[in-house]
């Protein structure tokens, strides 16, 4: 795998001559079809009401976490955003626990105590998922600095919307992760909308990247949408990070096709047109790869038929455990509180 970096302002396009082979493009593209097809299982579903907090989606999104969260090991730590599915089931997550605390089941990850915007499971290093923009930033600079004084060799990542590079908690955590020569992975999935406002209507006329390489932190930039692309970016970062040189910076241009909050798309409300939301869909990550393994004969049709027949099994019985479980007991409320 070689990766060539470009322009001097460290935007790197990252030229793949990638030898993938087989069993990982297999396992790249088997996570990214789990996250799509589980997320329009709960879009699908949340009409029930039986999902009792709001959901963020990443359906569009597939490749920045799949291509980020197999490239970790799994003592490596993970914090995340309100749109945290998609990094949880990357890093290995299980799904029914995941489903279950959607659901505010008491076999939830978190025993049905934080929903959606707060799932976390330490046992695959998912730390903690904070939905208030920009808050997993300074945990992960923590985590960092702990594991930095204690000589464990792990990475904490933190994973942040194009809207946190506006946020002064970004500016203080990179200027300190930089200082420190913290082992920090930033990753920016830059979907272009802080909600409904687009990045050109909050943010001057400049490149995303030229933010943290104001701080001194080396940054790649690549197509967010592209698995190849991301998988490979971020072992390059991993490897910089590993041979302790300091943190370092991923921007990965992505999109979201379905309303910011929510299992609805929202095109009719105009704040971006139809034809953007279509020539962004025809960069789909995961058709794209499918497309792809399929040419290179890596896959078969018939086989790519049973994967998602799988999968969809898989998605139904952690369904049926979410709803089967029971709701966290009543005399338990307090426990886990401490202020």
């Amino acid at each position: 795998m070689l990766l060539s970096k470009r322009s001097r302002s460290g935007n790197c396009l990252v030229n793949k001559i990638m030898n993938i082979e087989k069993k990982t493009s297999l396992a790249l593209y088997s996570n990214m079809l789990k996250i799509r097809l589980v997320e329009e299982e709960i879009a699908s579903r949340y009409n029930e009401q039986e999902m009792r907090c709001p959901v963020h989606l990443s359906i569009g999104q597939e490749a920045a976490a799949t291509g980020v969260g197999f490239a970790l090991t799994q003592k490596d730590k993970v914090f995340s955003t309100h749109r945290s599915h998609a990094h949880y089931l990357a890093k290995g997550g299980d799904l029914r626990k995941m489903i279950a605390e959607i659901y505010g089941r008491a076999t939830g990850c978190i025993g049905g105590r934080g929903g959606s915007m707060h799932i976390m499971d330490p046992e695959v290093g998912m730390m903690a998922s904070i939905p208030i923009v920009g808050s997993c930033i300074p945990l992960a600079i923590g985590s960092a600095l702990s594991d930095s004084l204690d000589g464990n060799p792990l990475i904490s990542v933190a994973y942040l919307g194009d809207a946190s590079i506006e946020e002064g908690v970004f500016h203080e955590s990179a200027n300190f992760a930089k200082l420190s020569n913290l082992p920090v992975l930033f990753v920016c999935e830059n979907n272009l909308y802080s909600v409904y406002t687009h990045i050109n209507e909050r943010q001057p006329q400049r490149l995303i990247s030229s933010i943290p390489e104001a701080h001194g932190i080396p940054t790649v930039h690549c197509d967010g949408n592209d698995i190849e692309a991301v998988y490979a970016s971020t072992l390059r970062a991993l490897d910089n990070i590993r041979s302790q040189n300091g943190p370092f910076f991923l921007l990965l241009d992505t999109y979201r096709w379905r309303e910011h909050c929510g299992p609805n798309f929202d095109n009719d409300l105009g704040y971006r047109s139809e034809q953007e939301f279509m020539e962004w869909k025809m960069k789909d990550p995961v058709e794209q790869y499918r497309r792809k393994l399929l040419t290179k004969k890596v896959i078969t049709k018939e086989a790519d038929l049973e994967l998602t027949d799988n999968i969809q099994k898989e998605i139904t019985v952690a369904f049926d455990f979410a709803q089967k479980s029971p709701f966290p007991d009543l005399e338990t409320a307090i426990n886990h509180v401490y202020a």
